[in-house]
Parts: structure tokens; C-alpha cells; sequence
């Protein structure tokens, strides 16, 4: 896995966020491994933000890509939210969207889902504005480096969400782990992670270009995160893998852990 890893570089040059988001993000009633997968995500992103109760004035969100799904539930229950990624390109495709630019990705019917569990369909669009406002920034951040914001200074925020990044990130275990060490400096004592990466995964595919990931297995993910401070307080596994043409995978995890009070 190491040696096929793939680099920054090739990120940056081919990492196309239209594709991806018409891979793997296209919402509708088929019952593709895809809309699995995201219908699962966004039930318990909605569980952990609007009736678990974890709220707070800052989240940052490492490793958003090009998508806003992971940020839905979470800005009912912070009022600020800072977006992040290491891709130019990215980050141009998720301010498109911010910024209502034509040919933005239609993220509605994934909204109108989320709403629907709110308990009302009809406010999509009051959402989608919600959610535009609480976005403040979009930062440039690399998780493989010990500041992973760079010399941007932000107050430590109350929680770190990170939705398939790291896993893609990182290109080994001990990378992985140093990973969690990094983004953890960004989060005040007694904050949380919300932490969702593919289980058992080798490569994801963006048409035909493939992209590598890490394989982890639960065990390695509990001493990782442990280890980079945390108390683990959920750790569910998702079942569902990616289709066979999208990725190799064996299912998903999704885990919340509470950064232990320094000493």
C-alpha cells in the first residue's frame, strides 16, 4: 500500500471535485451502495448534532473536499463553522457552492433528506442560507504537517469533524496516527471528534482514475485515536461498502471521541 500511495502532487493535478461529486454524491431514490452509504452518514451526523446535544461555537471541519452533506446537521448546533482542505480545486468547488456561482453541485435533494429528519422538508432552502452563513472561512490545511493550518491562527475549536479524508490522507499507519496528532492541536481540551473513514480500503476511483486509502481495521483505529488523546465514546461500523466499480472497501466506521483534559 505504501509504495502505491498516492502523492500531494497527484492530488492536486488530478483530483477532479465534479466527478467525485457526481460518483458518489448524486442524491436520489435508487438504492445504490452509494446513497447507502451517504443516508447512513447524514442519520448519524443528525443523531450526534441535533439530538446528542454536542453544540459549541466552533467546528472545524478537516478535510471537507468539495461537499457540504457533513456540515448540514452540524450548523444547527454551531455558529461558526471553518471548512478545510489541502486541494485548490476543491476548495474552489465548495465556494461555488457558498457562493450560489452558476454551475454549483445541486446539493438540494441531499438537503430536503436532512430537513426531512429535522422534521421539515420544506425548509431545504432556510437551511441551505443557515449553512452559508455559518461558513466563515475555507483554509488550506494539510494533515501530514505538525501545523496542519499552516500559520493561520484560530481559536481552538469545540469540535473536529472529518469525513473520509484521513484515511485517503495518509500513506501508512504511523501517518495516520500522526495525522490525529496534528488536527488534535486544533481542538480545546474536553472538545470532540467526529471521525467517519472507510474500513478495510485500498483505492476509491474518481472515473477512471484511482486514488489509494488505507486500510484500517477497527483496532487500529481505537489505538490511533486513543493515542492522539481521545476517550472514545461511540464507535459504530457502517456496514455498507462502496460498489465495486467505485472502490474497494469492507464498510465504513463512525466514531465520537472527547479530547482529554491536559494534565
Amino acid at each position: 500500500m505504501e509504495s502505491g500511495c498516492t502523492g500531494r502532487e497527484a492530488y492536486e493535478k488530478l483530483f477532479n471535485p465534479r466527478e467525485y461529486l457526481e460518483k458518489y454524491y448524486s442524491f436520489g431514490s435508487n438504492g445504490s451502495a452509494e446513497n447507502v452509504i451517504l443516508t447512513q452518514l447524514l442519520k448519524k451526523l443528525y443523531k450526534t448534532f441535533c439530538l446528542g446535544g454536542l453544540k459549541g461555537d466552533l467546528l472545524i471541519d478537516i478535510g471537507s473536499g468539495p461537499t457540504i452533506y457533513q456540515l448540514l446537521s452540524a450548523c444547527e448546533a454551531f455558529r461558526e463553522i471553518v471548512a478545510t482542505d489541502y486541494t485548490a480545486q476543491n476548495r474552489q468547488e465548495l465556494q461555488k457552492w457558498l457562493s450560489k456561482e452558476p454551475g454549483a453541485f445541486n446539493w438540494s435533494p441531499v438537503v430536503k433528506y436532512v430537513c426531512e429528519l429535522e422534521g421539515d422538508r420544506n425548509k431545504w432552502a432556510e437551511k441551505e442560507e443557515k449553512l452559508r452563513r455559518a461558513v466563515s472561512r475555507i483554509l488550506e490545511c494539510d494533515v501530514t504537517c505538525s501545523q496542519p493550518l499552516g500559520p493561520v491562527s484560530l481559536p481552538q475549536a469545540d469540535c473536529l469533524l472529518s469525513t473520509l479524508c484521513l484515511d485517503a490522507a495518509c500513506k501508512d499507519l504511523p501517518s495516520y496516527q500522526a495525522a490525529l496528532k496534528h488536527i488534535t492541536t486544533l481542538l480545546k481540551p474536553g472538545g470532540y471528534l467526529v471521525l467517519v473513514d472507510a474500513l478495510r480500503s485500498s483505492y476509491y476511483m474518481i472515473g477512471q482514475q484511482k486514488f489509494s486509502s488505507l486500510s484500517l481495521d477497527l483496532e487500529a483505529v481505537e489505538t490511533a485515536v486513543k493515542g492522539a488523546g481521545f476517550a472514545i465514546q461511540q464507535l459504530e461500523i457502517i456496514p455498507q461498502s462502496y460498489s465495486r466499480a467505485q472502490a474497494a472497501n469492507d464498510g465504513l466506521f463512525y466514531l465520537v471521541g472527547q479530547k482529554l483534559s491536559q494534565a
